[in-house]
C-alpha cells in the first residue's frame, strides 16, 4: 500500500511524463556537479529496458557506442539530476528488452526498425 504523497507526486509526474519506450533514442539531460559549479550534460542512446513504468521509482538504461565499445547508463527517471528527456527518434520493437543488443557489432548494434517505416500510404 502506497502512501497519499506518493500517490499525489505519481498523479503530477504523470501530467508532465515524456511518452517514449523501448527502442526509442533520448536525449537524457543530467545536472553534473563538479566542486561549486553546475552544468548539463546530454547523454544520447537507445532505450534498451525500462523497469517500474509509470511508478516513481522508474530507471531507465540506454547505450550508446563511443569509439567503438557500447556504454551502457542507468537513470533514475524521477530524479532531480535528470533535467530532461527529449525523443530523438522513434522506433518499432517486438520485445520489452533489448539486451541482444550487446552482441551485435557494428552498426546493427544500434539500427532498429523506424516507427513509420514499411507502412503504405493510401494513394
Amino acid at each position: 500500500m502506497t502512501s497519499k504523497i506518493i500517490q499525489d507526486l505519481e498523479a503530477v509526474d504523470k501530467e508532465n511524463a515524456v511518452a517514449y519506450g523501448v527502442g526509442d533514442t533520448i536525449n537524457v539531460h543530467q545536472l553534473i556537479r563538479e566542486g561549486k559549479k553546475e552544468r548539463v550534460q546530454r547523454y544520447e542512446g537507445v532505450v534498451i529496458s525500462r523497469r517500474n513504468k509509470g511508478n516513481i521509482k522508474e530507471v531507465v538504461t540506454v547505450r550508446k557506442i563511443v569509439d567503438k565499445v557500447g556504454v551502457e547508463k542507468t537513470f533514475l527517471v524521477r530524479s532531480p539530476l535528470v533535467s530532461k528527456i527529449e525523443i530523438v527518434r522513434q522506433a518499432s520493437v517486438r520485445r520489452a528488452k533489448l539486451f541482444y543488443l550487446r552482441d551485435r557489432k557494428g552498426t546493427k548494434a544500434t539500427r532498429l526498425k523506424a516507427k513509420n517505416e514499411g507502412v503504405k500510404a493510401n494513394a
